[in-house]
């Protein structure tokens, strides 16, 4: 049997989406990685899958895989994505608040319009242990080795892991040698999703980002939710902050500790396709 998938984006982060909510469906790395190919594949940052929830609270599951076949606890970008593939499915109302079950957990989204999705995206987790981080303690900064240089990063988990470093410039050569290394870093041990972040003022973030297992991507939703979460920790930003990255933008919204973090932005249908190689056999 072919696999079915409609191919999405928002601002810029990709992804492919299959409707497995009536039957199984289990691939392979080799599989994923096949499909993820922008030569002979589809392409994509992200595979999904949507599914029947575990969690009886919540209505629908959703999986995802890196484009290298490893699996992610979370992502931003996607999950405004899924709300709209729910919505032209017939499963969600315009206006309609409603909870998913992602691999970290339940997030709470919520269909603005056709194509503009807000996602509670719960609160950032700062303890090292949780994101995981190895560090003695919990703190705003954080030295690091990187490849013989000294780096201060932010470390937070926004159901998956994330180092956030301040540059004054994103197009720095250091930048491009930095992110590799600390998404790989052994202090991360399941690897993290490295942010580049330069404050314009505080309202406003740009920011670029590598990701474990999919490299530099034009957006990573988790990526500018960790990047805003970090700099308000450090109390360089206001509660209402807009991340440009290459891809688009977003809005972060943030009172605190004790408050959870929501994202706003759009979510776009590119085509629909069927895969017809082994992983749809």
């Amino acid at each position: 049997m072919n696999l079915r998938f409609s191919k999405m984006q928002g601002i810029g982060n990709d992804f492919v989406m299959i409707d497995a909510r009536h039957e199984g469906l289990v691939l392979g790395a080799d599989e994923i990685r096949a499909i993820a190919d922008r030569h002979n594949g589809v392409g994509f940052d992200q595979l999904i899958t949507i599914e029947r929830p575990r969690d009886p609270s919540c209505a629908f599951y959703y999986g995802i895989w890196n484009a290298d076949g490893s699996s992610s606890g979370q992502c931003g970008n996607g999950v405004r994505c899924v709300a709209a593939w729910l919505h032209r499915a017939g499963a969600l109302a315009l206006g309609e608040t409603v909870r998913l079950e992602s691999p970290s957990g339940p997030v709470t989204v919520r269909l603005i319009s056709p194509h503009q999705v807000t996602v509670d995206m719960g609160e950032p987790d700062f303890a090292p242990a949780r994101i995981p981080f190895q560090a003695d303690g919990a703190g705003a900064h954080y030295d690091i080795d990187v490849g013989g240089e000294d780096l201060l990063i932010g470390a937070v988990s926004m159901g998956n892991p994330h180092a956030v470093v301040v540059v004054p410039d994103l197009g720095a050569a250091s930048m491009f040698r930095h992110g590799p290394l600390l998404s790989t870093h052994a202090r991360f041990p399941e690897g993290a999703n490295t942010g580049f972040v330069q404050v314009i003022d505080r309202t406003h973030l740009r920011l670029r980002v590598h990701e474990r297992g999919s490299g530099w991507t034009l957006a990573c939703g988790t990526g500018a939710c960790a990047a805003m979460a970090v700099m308000h920790q450090r109390g360089e930003v206001d509660d209402s902050v807009r991340v440009d990255l290459p891809g688009g933008s977003l809005q972060i919204d943030w009172q605190g500790p004790g408050h959870t973090l929501w994202m706003t932005g759009p979510a776009a249908f590119v085509f629909e396709g069927e895969w017809l190689g082994e992983a749809g056999r």
